[in-house]
């Protein structure tokens, strides 16, 4: 479950049947709690523009998203423990941009972009859907893998930014880097650590570290 999910009020006797709408409106409102005004604003402001300008350009990925800068961002501690089947959300790599850090079932951490890529509502965690639990976009049943941030069902067009995790001896969350939508890792991070870790650039054979050490040489 979500560490920022609260209990489902316990069913009485005959409510089966009104269990799956029920769910349903809390993750709406689970949404709509994690998508603030002025993100509604953003998208409203997007709209009036003409709606078929803007839902193209949400589309495209032309819209503000995750990754965009290519500074390495401050590292941002995200939370003091996580434990398997929990998420907690956080703010990275700025203030405004809302993100999901999930534990999965194996131990293996995953952190996300939480603006689903369709048109930027809140992407939730689920550990009760799919087999490894899914990121789930309640707005227009848009759905992401878990593991691998990719579109399994729905609108969504693109797969949700990545954010790189960390943790600390003392089992601290933090995050560290982020990556565009789709871009493989190393990509990620031999573009973000080239100027602001170099020894990292070149630990993980960064083109551009491995230029410079040649220069060095010669």
């Amino acid at each position: 479950m979500s560490v920022t999910e609260q209990p489902a009020p316990q069913s009485g006797p005959g409510d089966g049947g009104d269990d799956a709408a029920a769910q349903q409106l809390r993750d709406r409102i689970s949404a709509d709690s994690l998508t603030t005004r002025r993100d509604y604003l953003r998208i409203v402001a997007t709209v009036s523009g003409g709606l078929a300008i803007g839902g193209v350009g949400v589309a495209a990925g032309i819209l503000h998203r995750h990754g965009d800068s290519e500074h390495l961002p401050a590292a941002k501690k995200v939370t003091d423990a996580l434990a398997p089947g929990q998420s907690v959300a956080f703010r990275f790599p700025g203030d405004e941009d809302r993100a999901l850090a999930v534990r999965l079932a194996d131990g293996s951490l995953v952190g996300y972009s939480a603006v689903c890529t369709h048109l930027a509502c809140a992407v939730l965690w689920r550990e009760d859907r799919g087999t490894e639990g899914e990121l789930y976009c309640p707005c227009h049943e848009g759905v992401f893998d878990a593991r691998t941030g990719e579109v399994t069902a729905g609108p969504p067009p693109r797969p949700l930014p990545r954010i790189f995790l960390t943790e600390r001896s003392d089992g601290s969350v933090w995050a560290i880097a982020t990556a565009r939508s789709g871009e493989p890792a190393k990509e990620a991070l031999c573009r973000q650590f080239g100027d602001s870790r170099p020894a990292a650039a070149q630990r993980l054979g960064c083109p551009a570290a491995a230029r410079a050490t040649e220069s060095r040489r010669t």
